[in-house]
């Protein structure tokens, strides 16, 4: 006859585990709430535990792993996709948000979700998207309709805030947001080296000695110099920030691989025909759907799927 009590029992000692988090965590029970109100009340999970799982079981979450990241349709197994790119977000962000005493399942979640936005082919599909629409298309922006319009989710306005500015320049309002944002750019600057060696689009000796020198010569001592560099300056603060140095060193890096990888000529050879792909599946669909729902539809695509779609459509 107690099993009602002892299930608030657990609710309670969840809440009570978070009370010795930092002073800047971002607690549970003082979430400012989803927008559609709830009266199931999870026994087992947190509000934020709540969002990381229904993030995990929606299937924008399983197409991530059919979307690449920077190089389309690999026939390299070895090379990212956003899935696992979106795992590797969410690893960093864990070990700064536990190193900080922060609110790891807040941050996990906004980890999560961050991607789900995301066009298929990487950013030249959303370069496509972009150009085609009246409005642009920002993968931030459209991941926040992800979630609440077409997955139906319903998660808290912390998660909420940081997918929708874990990029550009708003600045999420928690600390757990602030550490995703980082987190983003550490995971794919690094990762992207990785695969771009793999490629053969750079090699090894062709990165700068200065990023060796500063950041370390493997991908984990730079992301253990990026992080060690984070909690130093973040420790005990009200924001995650990094010295002004460690900025410098991480946007110079960002602009050497814009040059070198991102906008080579291996890597864009093939971007005009993505482009093509996509403003078509574009126009093809928003003449039946209009533009909302031609967004909708090619944006949630994977790569193949977009492909294989577009080529029925030209047989027509």
């Amino acid at each position: 006859m107690h099993h009602t009590s002892d299930l608030k029992n657990i609710k309670e000692l969840l809440y009570k585990r978070e009370e010795t988090l930092s002073s800047f965590a971002q607690k549970s029970i003082n979430s400012k709430g989803r927008n559609k109100e709830e009266n199931d009340i999870d026994p087992f999970r947190t509000e934020f535990q709540t969002d990381k799982d229904r993030i995990i079981n929606s299937k924008a979450f399983r197409r991530l792993k059919r979307k690449t990241q920077v190089f389309y349709t690999p026939k390299n197994d070895h090379l990212r996709t956003r899935l696992t790119h979106t795992l590797e977000v969410s690893q960093i962000s864990r070990t700064l948000a536990n190193a900080l005493n922060l609110n790891e399942d807040l941050t996990e979640a906004i980890a999560l979700g961050h991607d789900l936005g995301h066009a298929p082919f990487g950013h030249s599909g959303e370069e496509a998207l972009m150009e085609a629409t009246k409005n642009g298309f920002k993968h931030n922006v459209h991941g926040v309709r992800v979630v609440e319009v077409i997955e139906g989710l319903n998660l808290t306005k912390e998660t909420l805030d940081g997918i929708l500015n874990h990029t550009g320049i708003g600045k999420p309002f928690t600390l757990e947001g602030q550490i995703v944002k980082i987190a983003d750019r550490i995971a794919y600057l690094n990762h992207d080296i990785e695969d771009a060696i793999r490629e053969e689009v750079i090699t090894y000796n062709d990165i700068p000695e200065e990023f060796q020198n500063y950041l370390g010569n493997t991908k984990f001592e730079r992301i253990n110099t990026v992080i060690k560099d984070i909690y130093l300056n973040s420790v005990g603060q009200s924001e995650i920030k990094m010295s002004e140095l460690c900025v410098n060193f991480l946007n110079n890096l960002r602009s050497w691989m814009f040059k070198n990888v991102y906008f080579s000529d291996k890597t864009k050879q093939e971007e005009n025909k993505i482009k093509k792909i996509v403003s078509e599946l574009f126009e093809y669909y928003k003449n039946l759907y209009g533009e909302q729902g031609a967004i909708d539809y090619v944006a949630g695509m994977s790569d193949q799927f977009a492909i294989v779609t577009h080529k029925e459509i030209c047989r027509k």
